[in-house]
């Protein structure tokens, strides 16, 4: 019977989110309201609850986690310091004389701020006021140019550094270990951040190539709906120095932040605050760093970090009387005795999270979800880092898929009058077929995220 509550619990939780109440709260309150109804029915033991301390305790000294403040901040730094304004203007500069060239450079910015913010929602908005229009005024087709913009602006879920994958690594390397104590193994081996940034690294980039090739093919069969910029149009006085001004030192601060995580140099907190710092000189460089700047930015950190943590406390809470109530027993004999086997289970709980992209953002999937779920599919033999890479290319393509994609009500937001919904929904669907497409690459070749870590990590 217990069982069945905590499914209950589960399916009550996203009602009470699809209401509109904050996400923390309604983890945290409808657990303890359970909690209280299973105790009071005999159904549930309130001596779970006496671990919740020691629990909030292991989040607050967790130093993994210092990494998501640090890396927020970076993001909005960058995002107030216009570097986008003036990587989106050289690329189209440089890309210019080619037919689809304005498609092309949107993908390398989107791809170069998704390494240097990792901030989704900020990417999806700023790409739409800065390039859409410019794309509609030369001529390009709104439903591509729509669709470009929401795919590039989405890759921050899988290009590292991500918050997305700070965090996800460190519920992995949790439910990693939690998977192997299940297996009988005490002395488990671990996974960390470092990684999942080396395993995301390629399938990120394979992902741009195939954006890109999609966009010179189509440039190529349909010129007219992607025409280049005219001759007398394109900025070519010093481009080469526009080039290496604007474009080197984002690259530096990526190369800075994954180069010396990937080295063993340093952890992704001590990067993470590389990163932080390189944000702060790239602001003072361009122009752009001031003391009100600096203020703002850090009271829009504490306010993301506080959401984040709050949000984690809140699914550490649900979790916790999920467990209480038996709820990963009876996900645990669920997937083991589907047929087919891990295959099974995977595409299973692959379907679930993409169906809760579309109310959960992708911080909620990964407190809630992927702790339920993961110890079961990595006691079954998965890999935890390709593990990873699947869950945030997934959640990637739930948040482009129509009707609730949230990089669709993002640029919907701030899209001109002319761009409709409809052109939003065909836009996309292209690239949720290559997004599609990757994960199933990923999938018969796995490799492809675990090479990378193998060879840096051994």
């Amino acid at each position: 019977m217990s069982e069945y509550i905590a499914i209950f619990m589960f399916i009550s939780v996203c009602f009470v989110l699809l209401s509109g109440y904050p996400v923390a709260f309604s983890l945290a309150g409808t657990a303890l309201i359970f909690a209280f109804i299973g105790s009071t029915t005999g159904h549930f033991d309130s001596d779970f609850l006496e671990a919740l301390p020691n629990r909030l305790y292991g989040i607050m000294e967790n130093e993994t986690l210092i990494a998501v403040p640090l890396f927020i901040f970076m993001g909005i730094m960058l995002e107030r310091s216009k570097v986008a304004e003036g990587l989106l203007e050289t690329m189209a500069a440089l890309f210019g004389s080619l037919r689809g060239g304005l498609g092309i450079s949107v993908t390398l910015v989107g791809m170069l701020l998704a390494a240097s913010t990792g901030i989704i929602g900020a990417t999806v908005v700023t790409m739409g006021l800065l390039a859409l229009p410019t794309m509609l005024r030369r001529g390009y087709d709104p439903a591509l140019s729509s669709g470009i913009i929401c795919a590039s602006g989405t890759l921050g879920q899988i290009i590292p550094p991500s918050i997305v994958l700070v965090l996800l690594g460190d519920v992995l390397s949790s439910a990693y270990q939690q998977a192997q104590l299940d297996m009988g193994i005490f002395s488990p081996e671990t996974v960390s951040v470092g990684d999942l940034f080396a395993g995301a690294l390629l399938p990120g980039l394979m992902l741009v190539g195939l954006y890109l090739v999609y966009i010179m093919t189509t440039a190529w069969l349909k010129p007219n709906s992607m025409p280049s910029v005219p001759a007398n149009e394109q900025q070519q006085t010093d481009l080469v120095m526009r080039v290496a001004k604007v474009l080197l030192p984002p690259l530096m601060l990526i190369v800075a932040v994954l180069g010396s995580i990937m080295a063993g140099l340093a952890t992704p907190t001590e990067a993470a605050s590389v990163g932080a710092m390189g944000a702060i000189l790239l602001a003072i460089l361009s122009g752009e760093f001031t003391y009100q700047r600096l203020l703002d930015v850090m009271r829009n950190t504490t306010r993301v970090t506080s959401m984040v943590f709050l949000i984690f406390i809140g699914a550490s809470i649900f979790s916790l009387v999920f467990r209480g109530f038996g709820g990963d027993d009876i996900v645990a004999e669920l997937l083991n005795d589907l047929p087919g086997g891990v295959f099974t289970a995977m595409f299973a709980v692959m379907l679930l999270m993409f169906l809760l992209g579309f109310i959960l953002d992708f911080i909620e999937i990964t407190f809630v979800v992927v702790p339920i779920v993961g110890p079961i599919l990595l006691a079954m033999g998965l890999d935890p880092v390709w593990l990873g890479v699947m869950i945030a290319i997934n959640l990637q393509t739930s948040f482009l898929t129509p009707p609730f994609g949230f990089a669709l009500f993002y640029l919907r937001g701030v899209a001109p009058r002319e761009v409709t919904t409809t052109h939003l929904y065909k836009g996309v669907m292209p690239f949720i077929a290559i997004q599609v497409f990757a994960m199933c690459l990923i999938a018969y070749w796995p490799a492809v995220a675990t090479w990378l870590p193998t060879k840096i990590y051994g």
